[in-house]
């Protein structure tokens, strides 16, 4: 256990810049509080404690601003950066070295008993107000881009961005006109189709007034 808050605490210098000493980490990270938290209500989960550790989360979600169900497992050298907003489900499985940003929903979509929340695999990224929901598996090394909401299987090295959310990279090919993912320059392929739209209908638009003009000449006037 206590290698593991170690390596939480390591992972933060490695992801966030901005981190400037041990004591400053340890004592004002939020993200890192409701990991820590997690990590202490998840053992009392196992042991079947199931109002003790929910009453853990529920203190860990009050302070910090981020709720993280007891049920959910989680690995090693889980980041959340600015986790104000986060909520991850109950049967929510996260791999090794994913990090997450503000407003990331890993939720379910209904009622439905059993597994109902999504696995996220290792080295995945997950950018801020992104919501990933239902029984799903998000693959190994994929970004999703900001706001995008998944509701399918994404695969391995992928990146994934819209409403709703669509692989715009995988192995590294473009599958669409997309840049690689950054937070402040993402794909749009809801933008790009409507572009293309709008270039359809300037497109018909010309080649009615030529087809009008023509008339004009042969006929002297038109009856388009």
């Amino acid at each position: 256990m206590f290698k593991k808050f170690r390596e939480d605490v390591e992972v933060v210098f490695e992801q966030d810049p901005a981190a400037r000493s041990y004591l400053e980490v340890i004592l004002t990270y939020s993200g890192l509080h409701a990991i820590w938290a997690h990590r202490v209500a998840h053992a009392f989960f196992n042991r079947k404690l199931f109002f003790l550790a929910r009453v853990i989360s529920q203190a860990s979600r009050f302070f910090t601003g981020i709720e993280i169900h007891p049920g959910a497992k989680i690995g090693r050298r889980f980041f959340i950066d600015h986790g104000m907003g986060v909520v991850i489900g109950e049967t929510c499985e996260i791999g090794d070295n994913v990090t997450i940003y503000q407003g990331v929903t890993l939720g379910g979509t209904g009622k439905e008993k059993g597994k109902r929340h999504p696995t996220i695999k290792d080295n995945v990224l997950i950018a801020t107000g992104a919501k990933v929901l239902g029984s799903i598996t998000i693959g190994e090394n994929s970004k999703i881009g900001g706001g995008s909401v998944v509701l399918k299987e994404v695969p391995p090295n992928s990146t994934v961005v819209g409403i709703p959310g669509r692989v715009v990279i995988q192995d590294g090919i473009r599958i669409s006109k997309a840049k690689d993912l950054n937070h402040c320059d993402l794909p749009d392929p809801v933008a790009d189709r409507l572009k293309e739209m709008q270039n359809e209908v300037s497109q018909l638009r010309q080649e009615l007034e030529e087809l009008k003009e023509e008339r004009i000449k042969v006929n002297g006037h038109s009856n388009l």
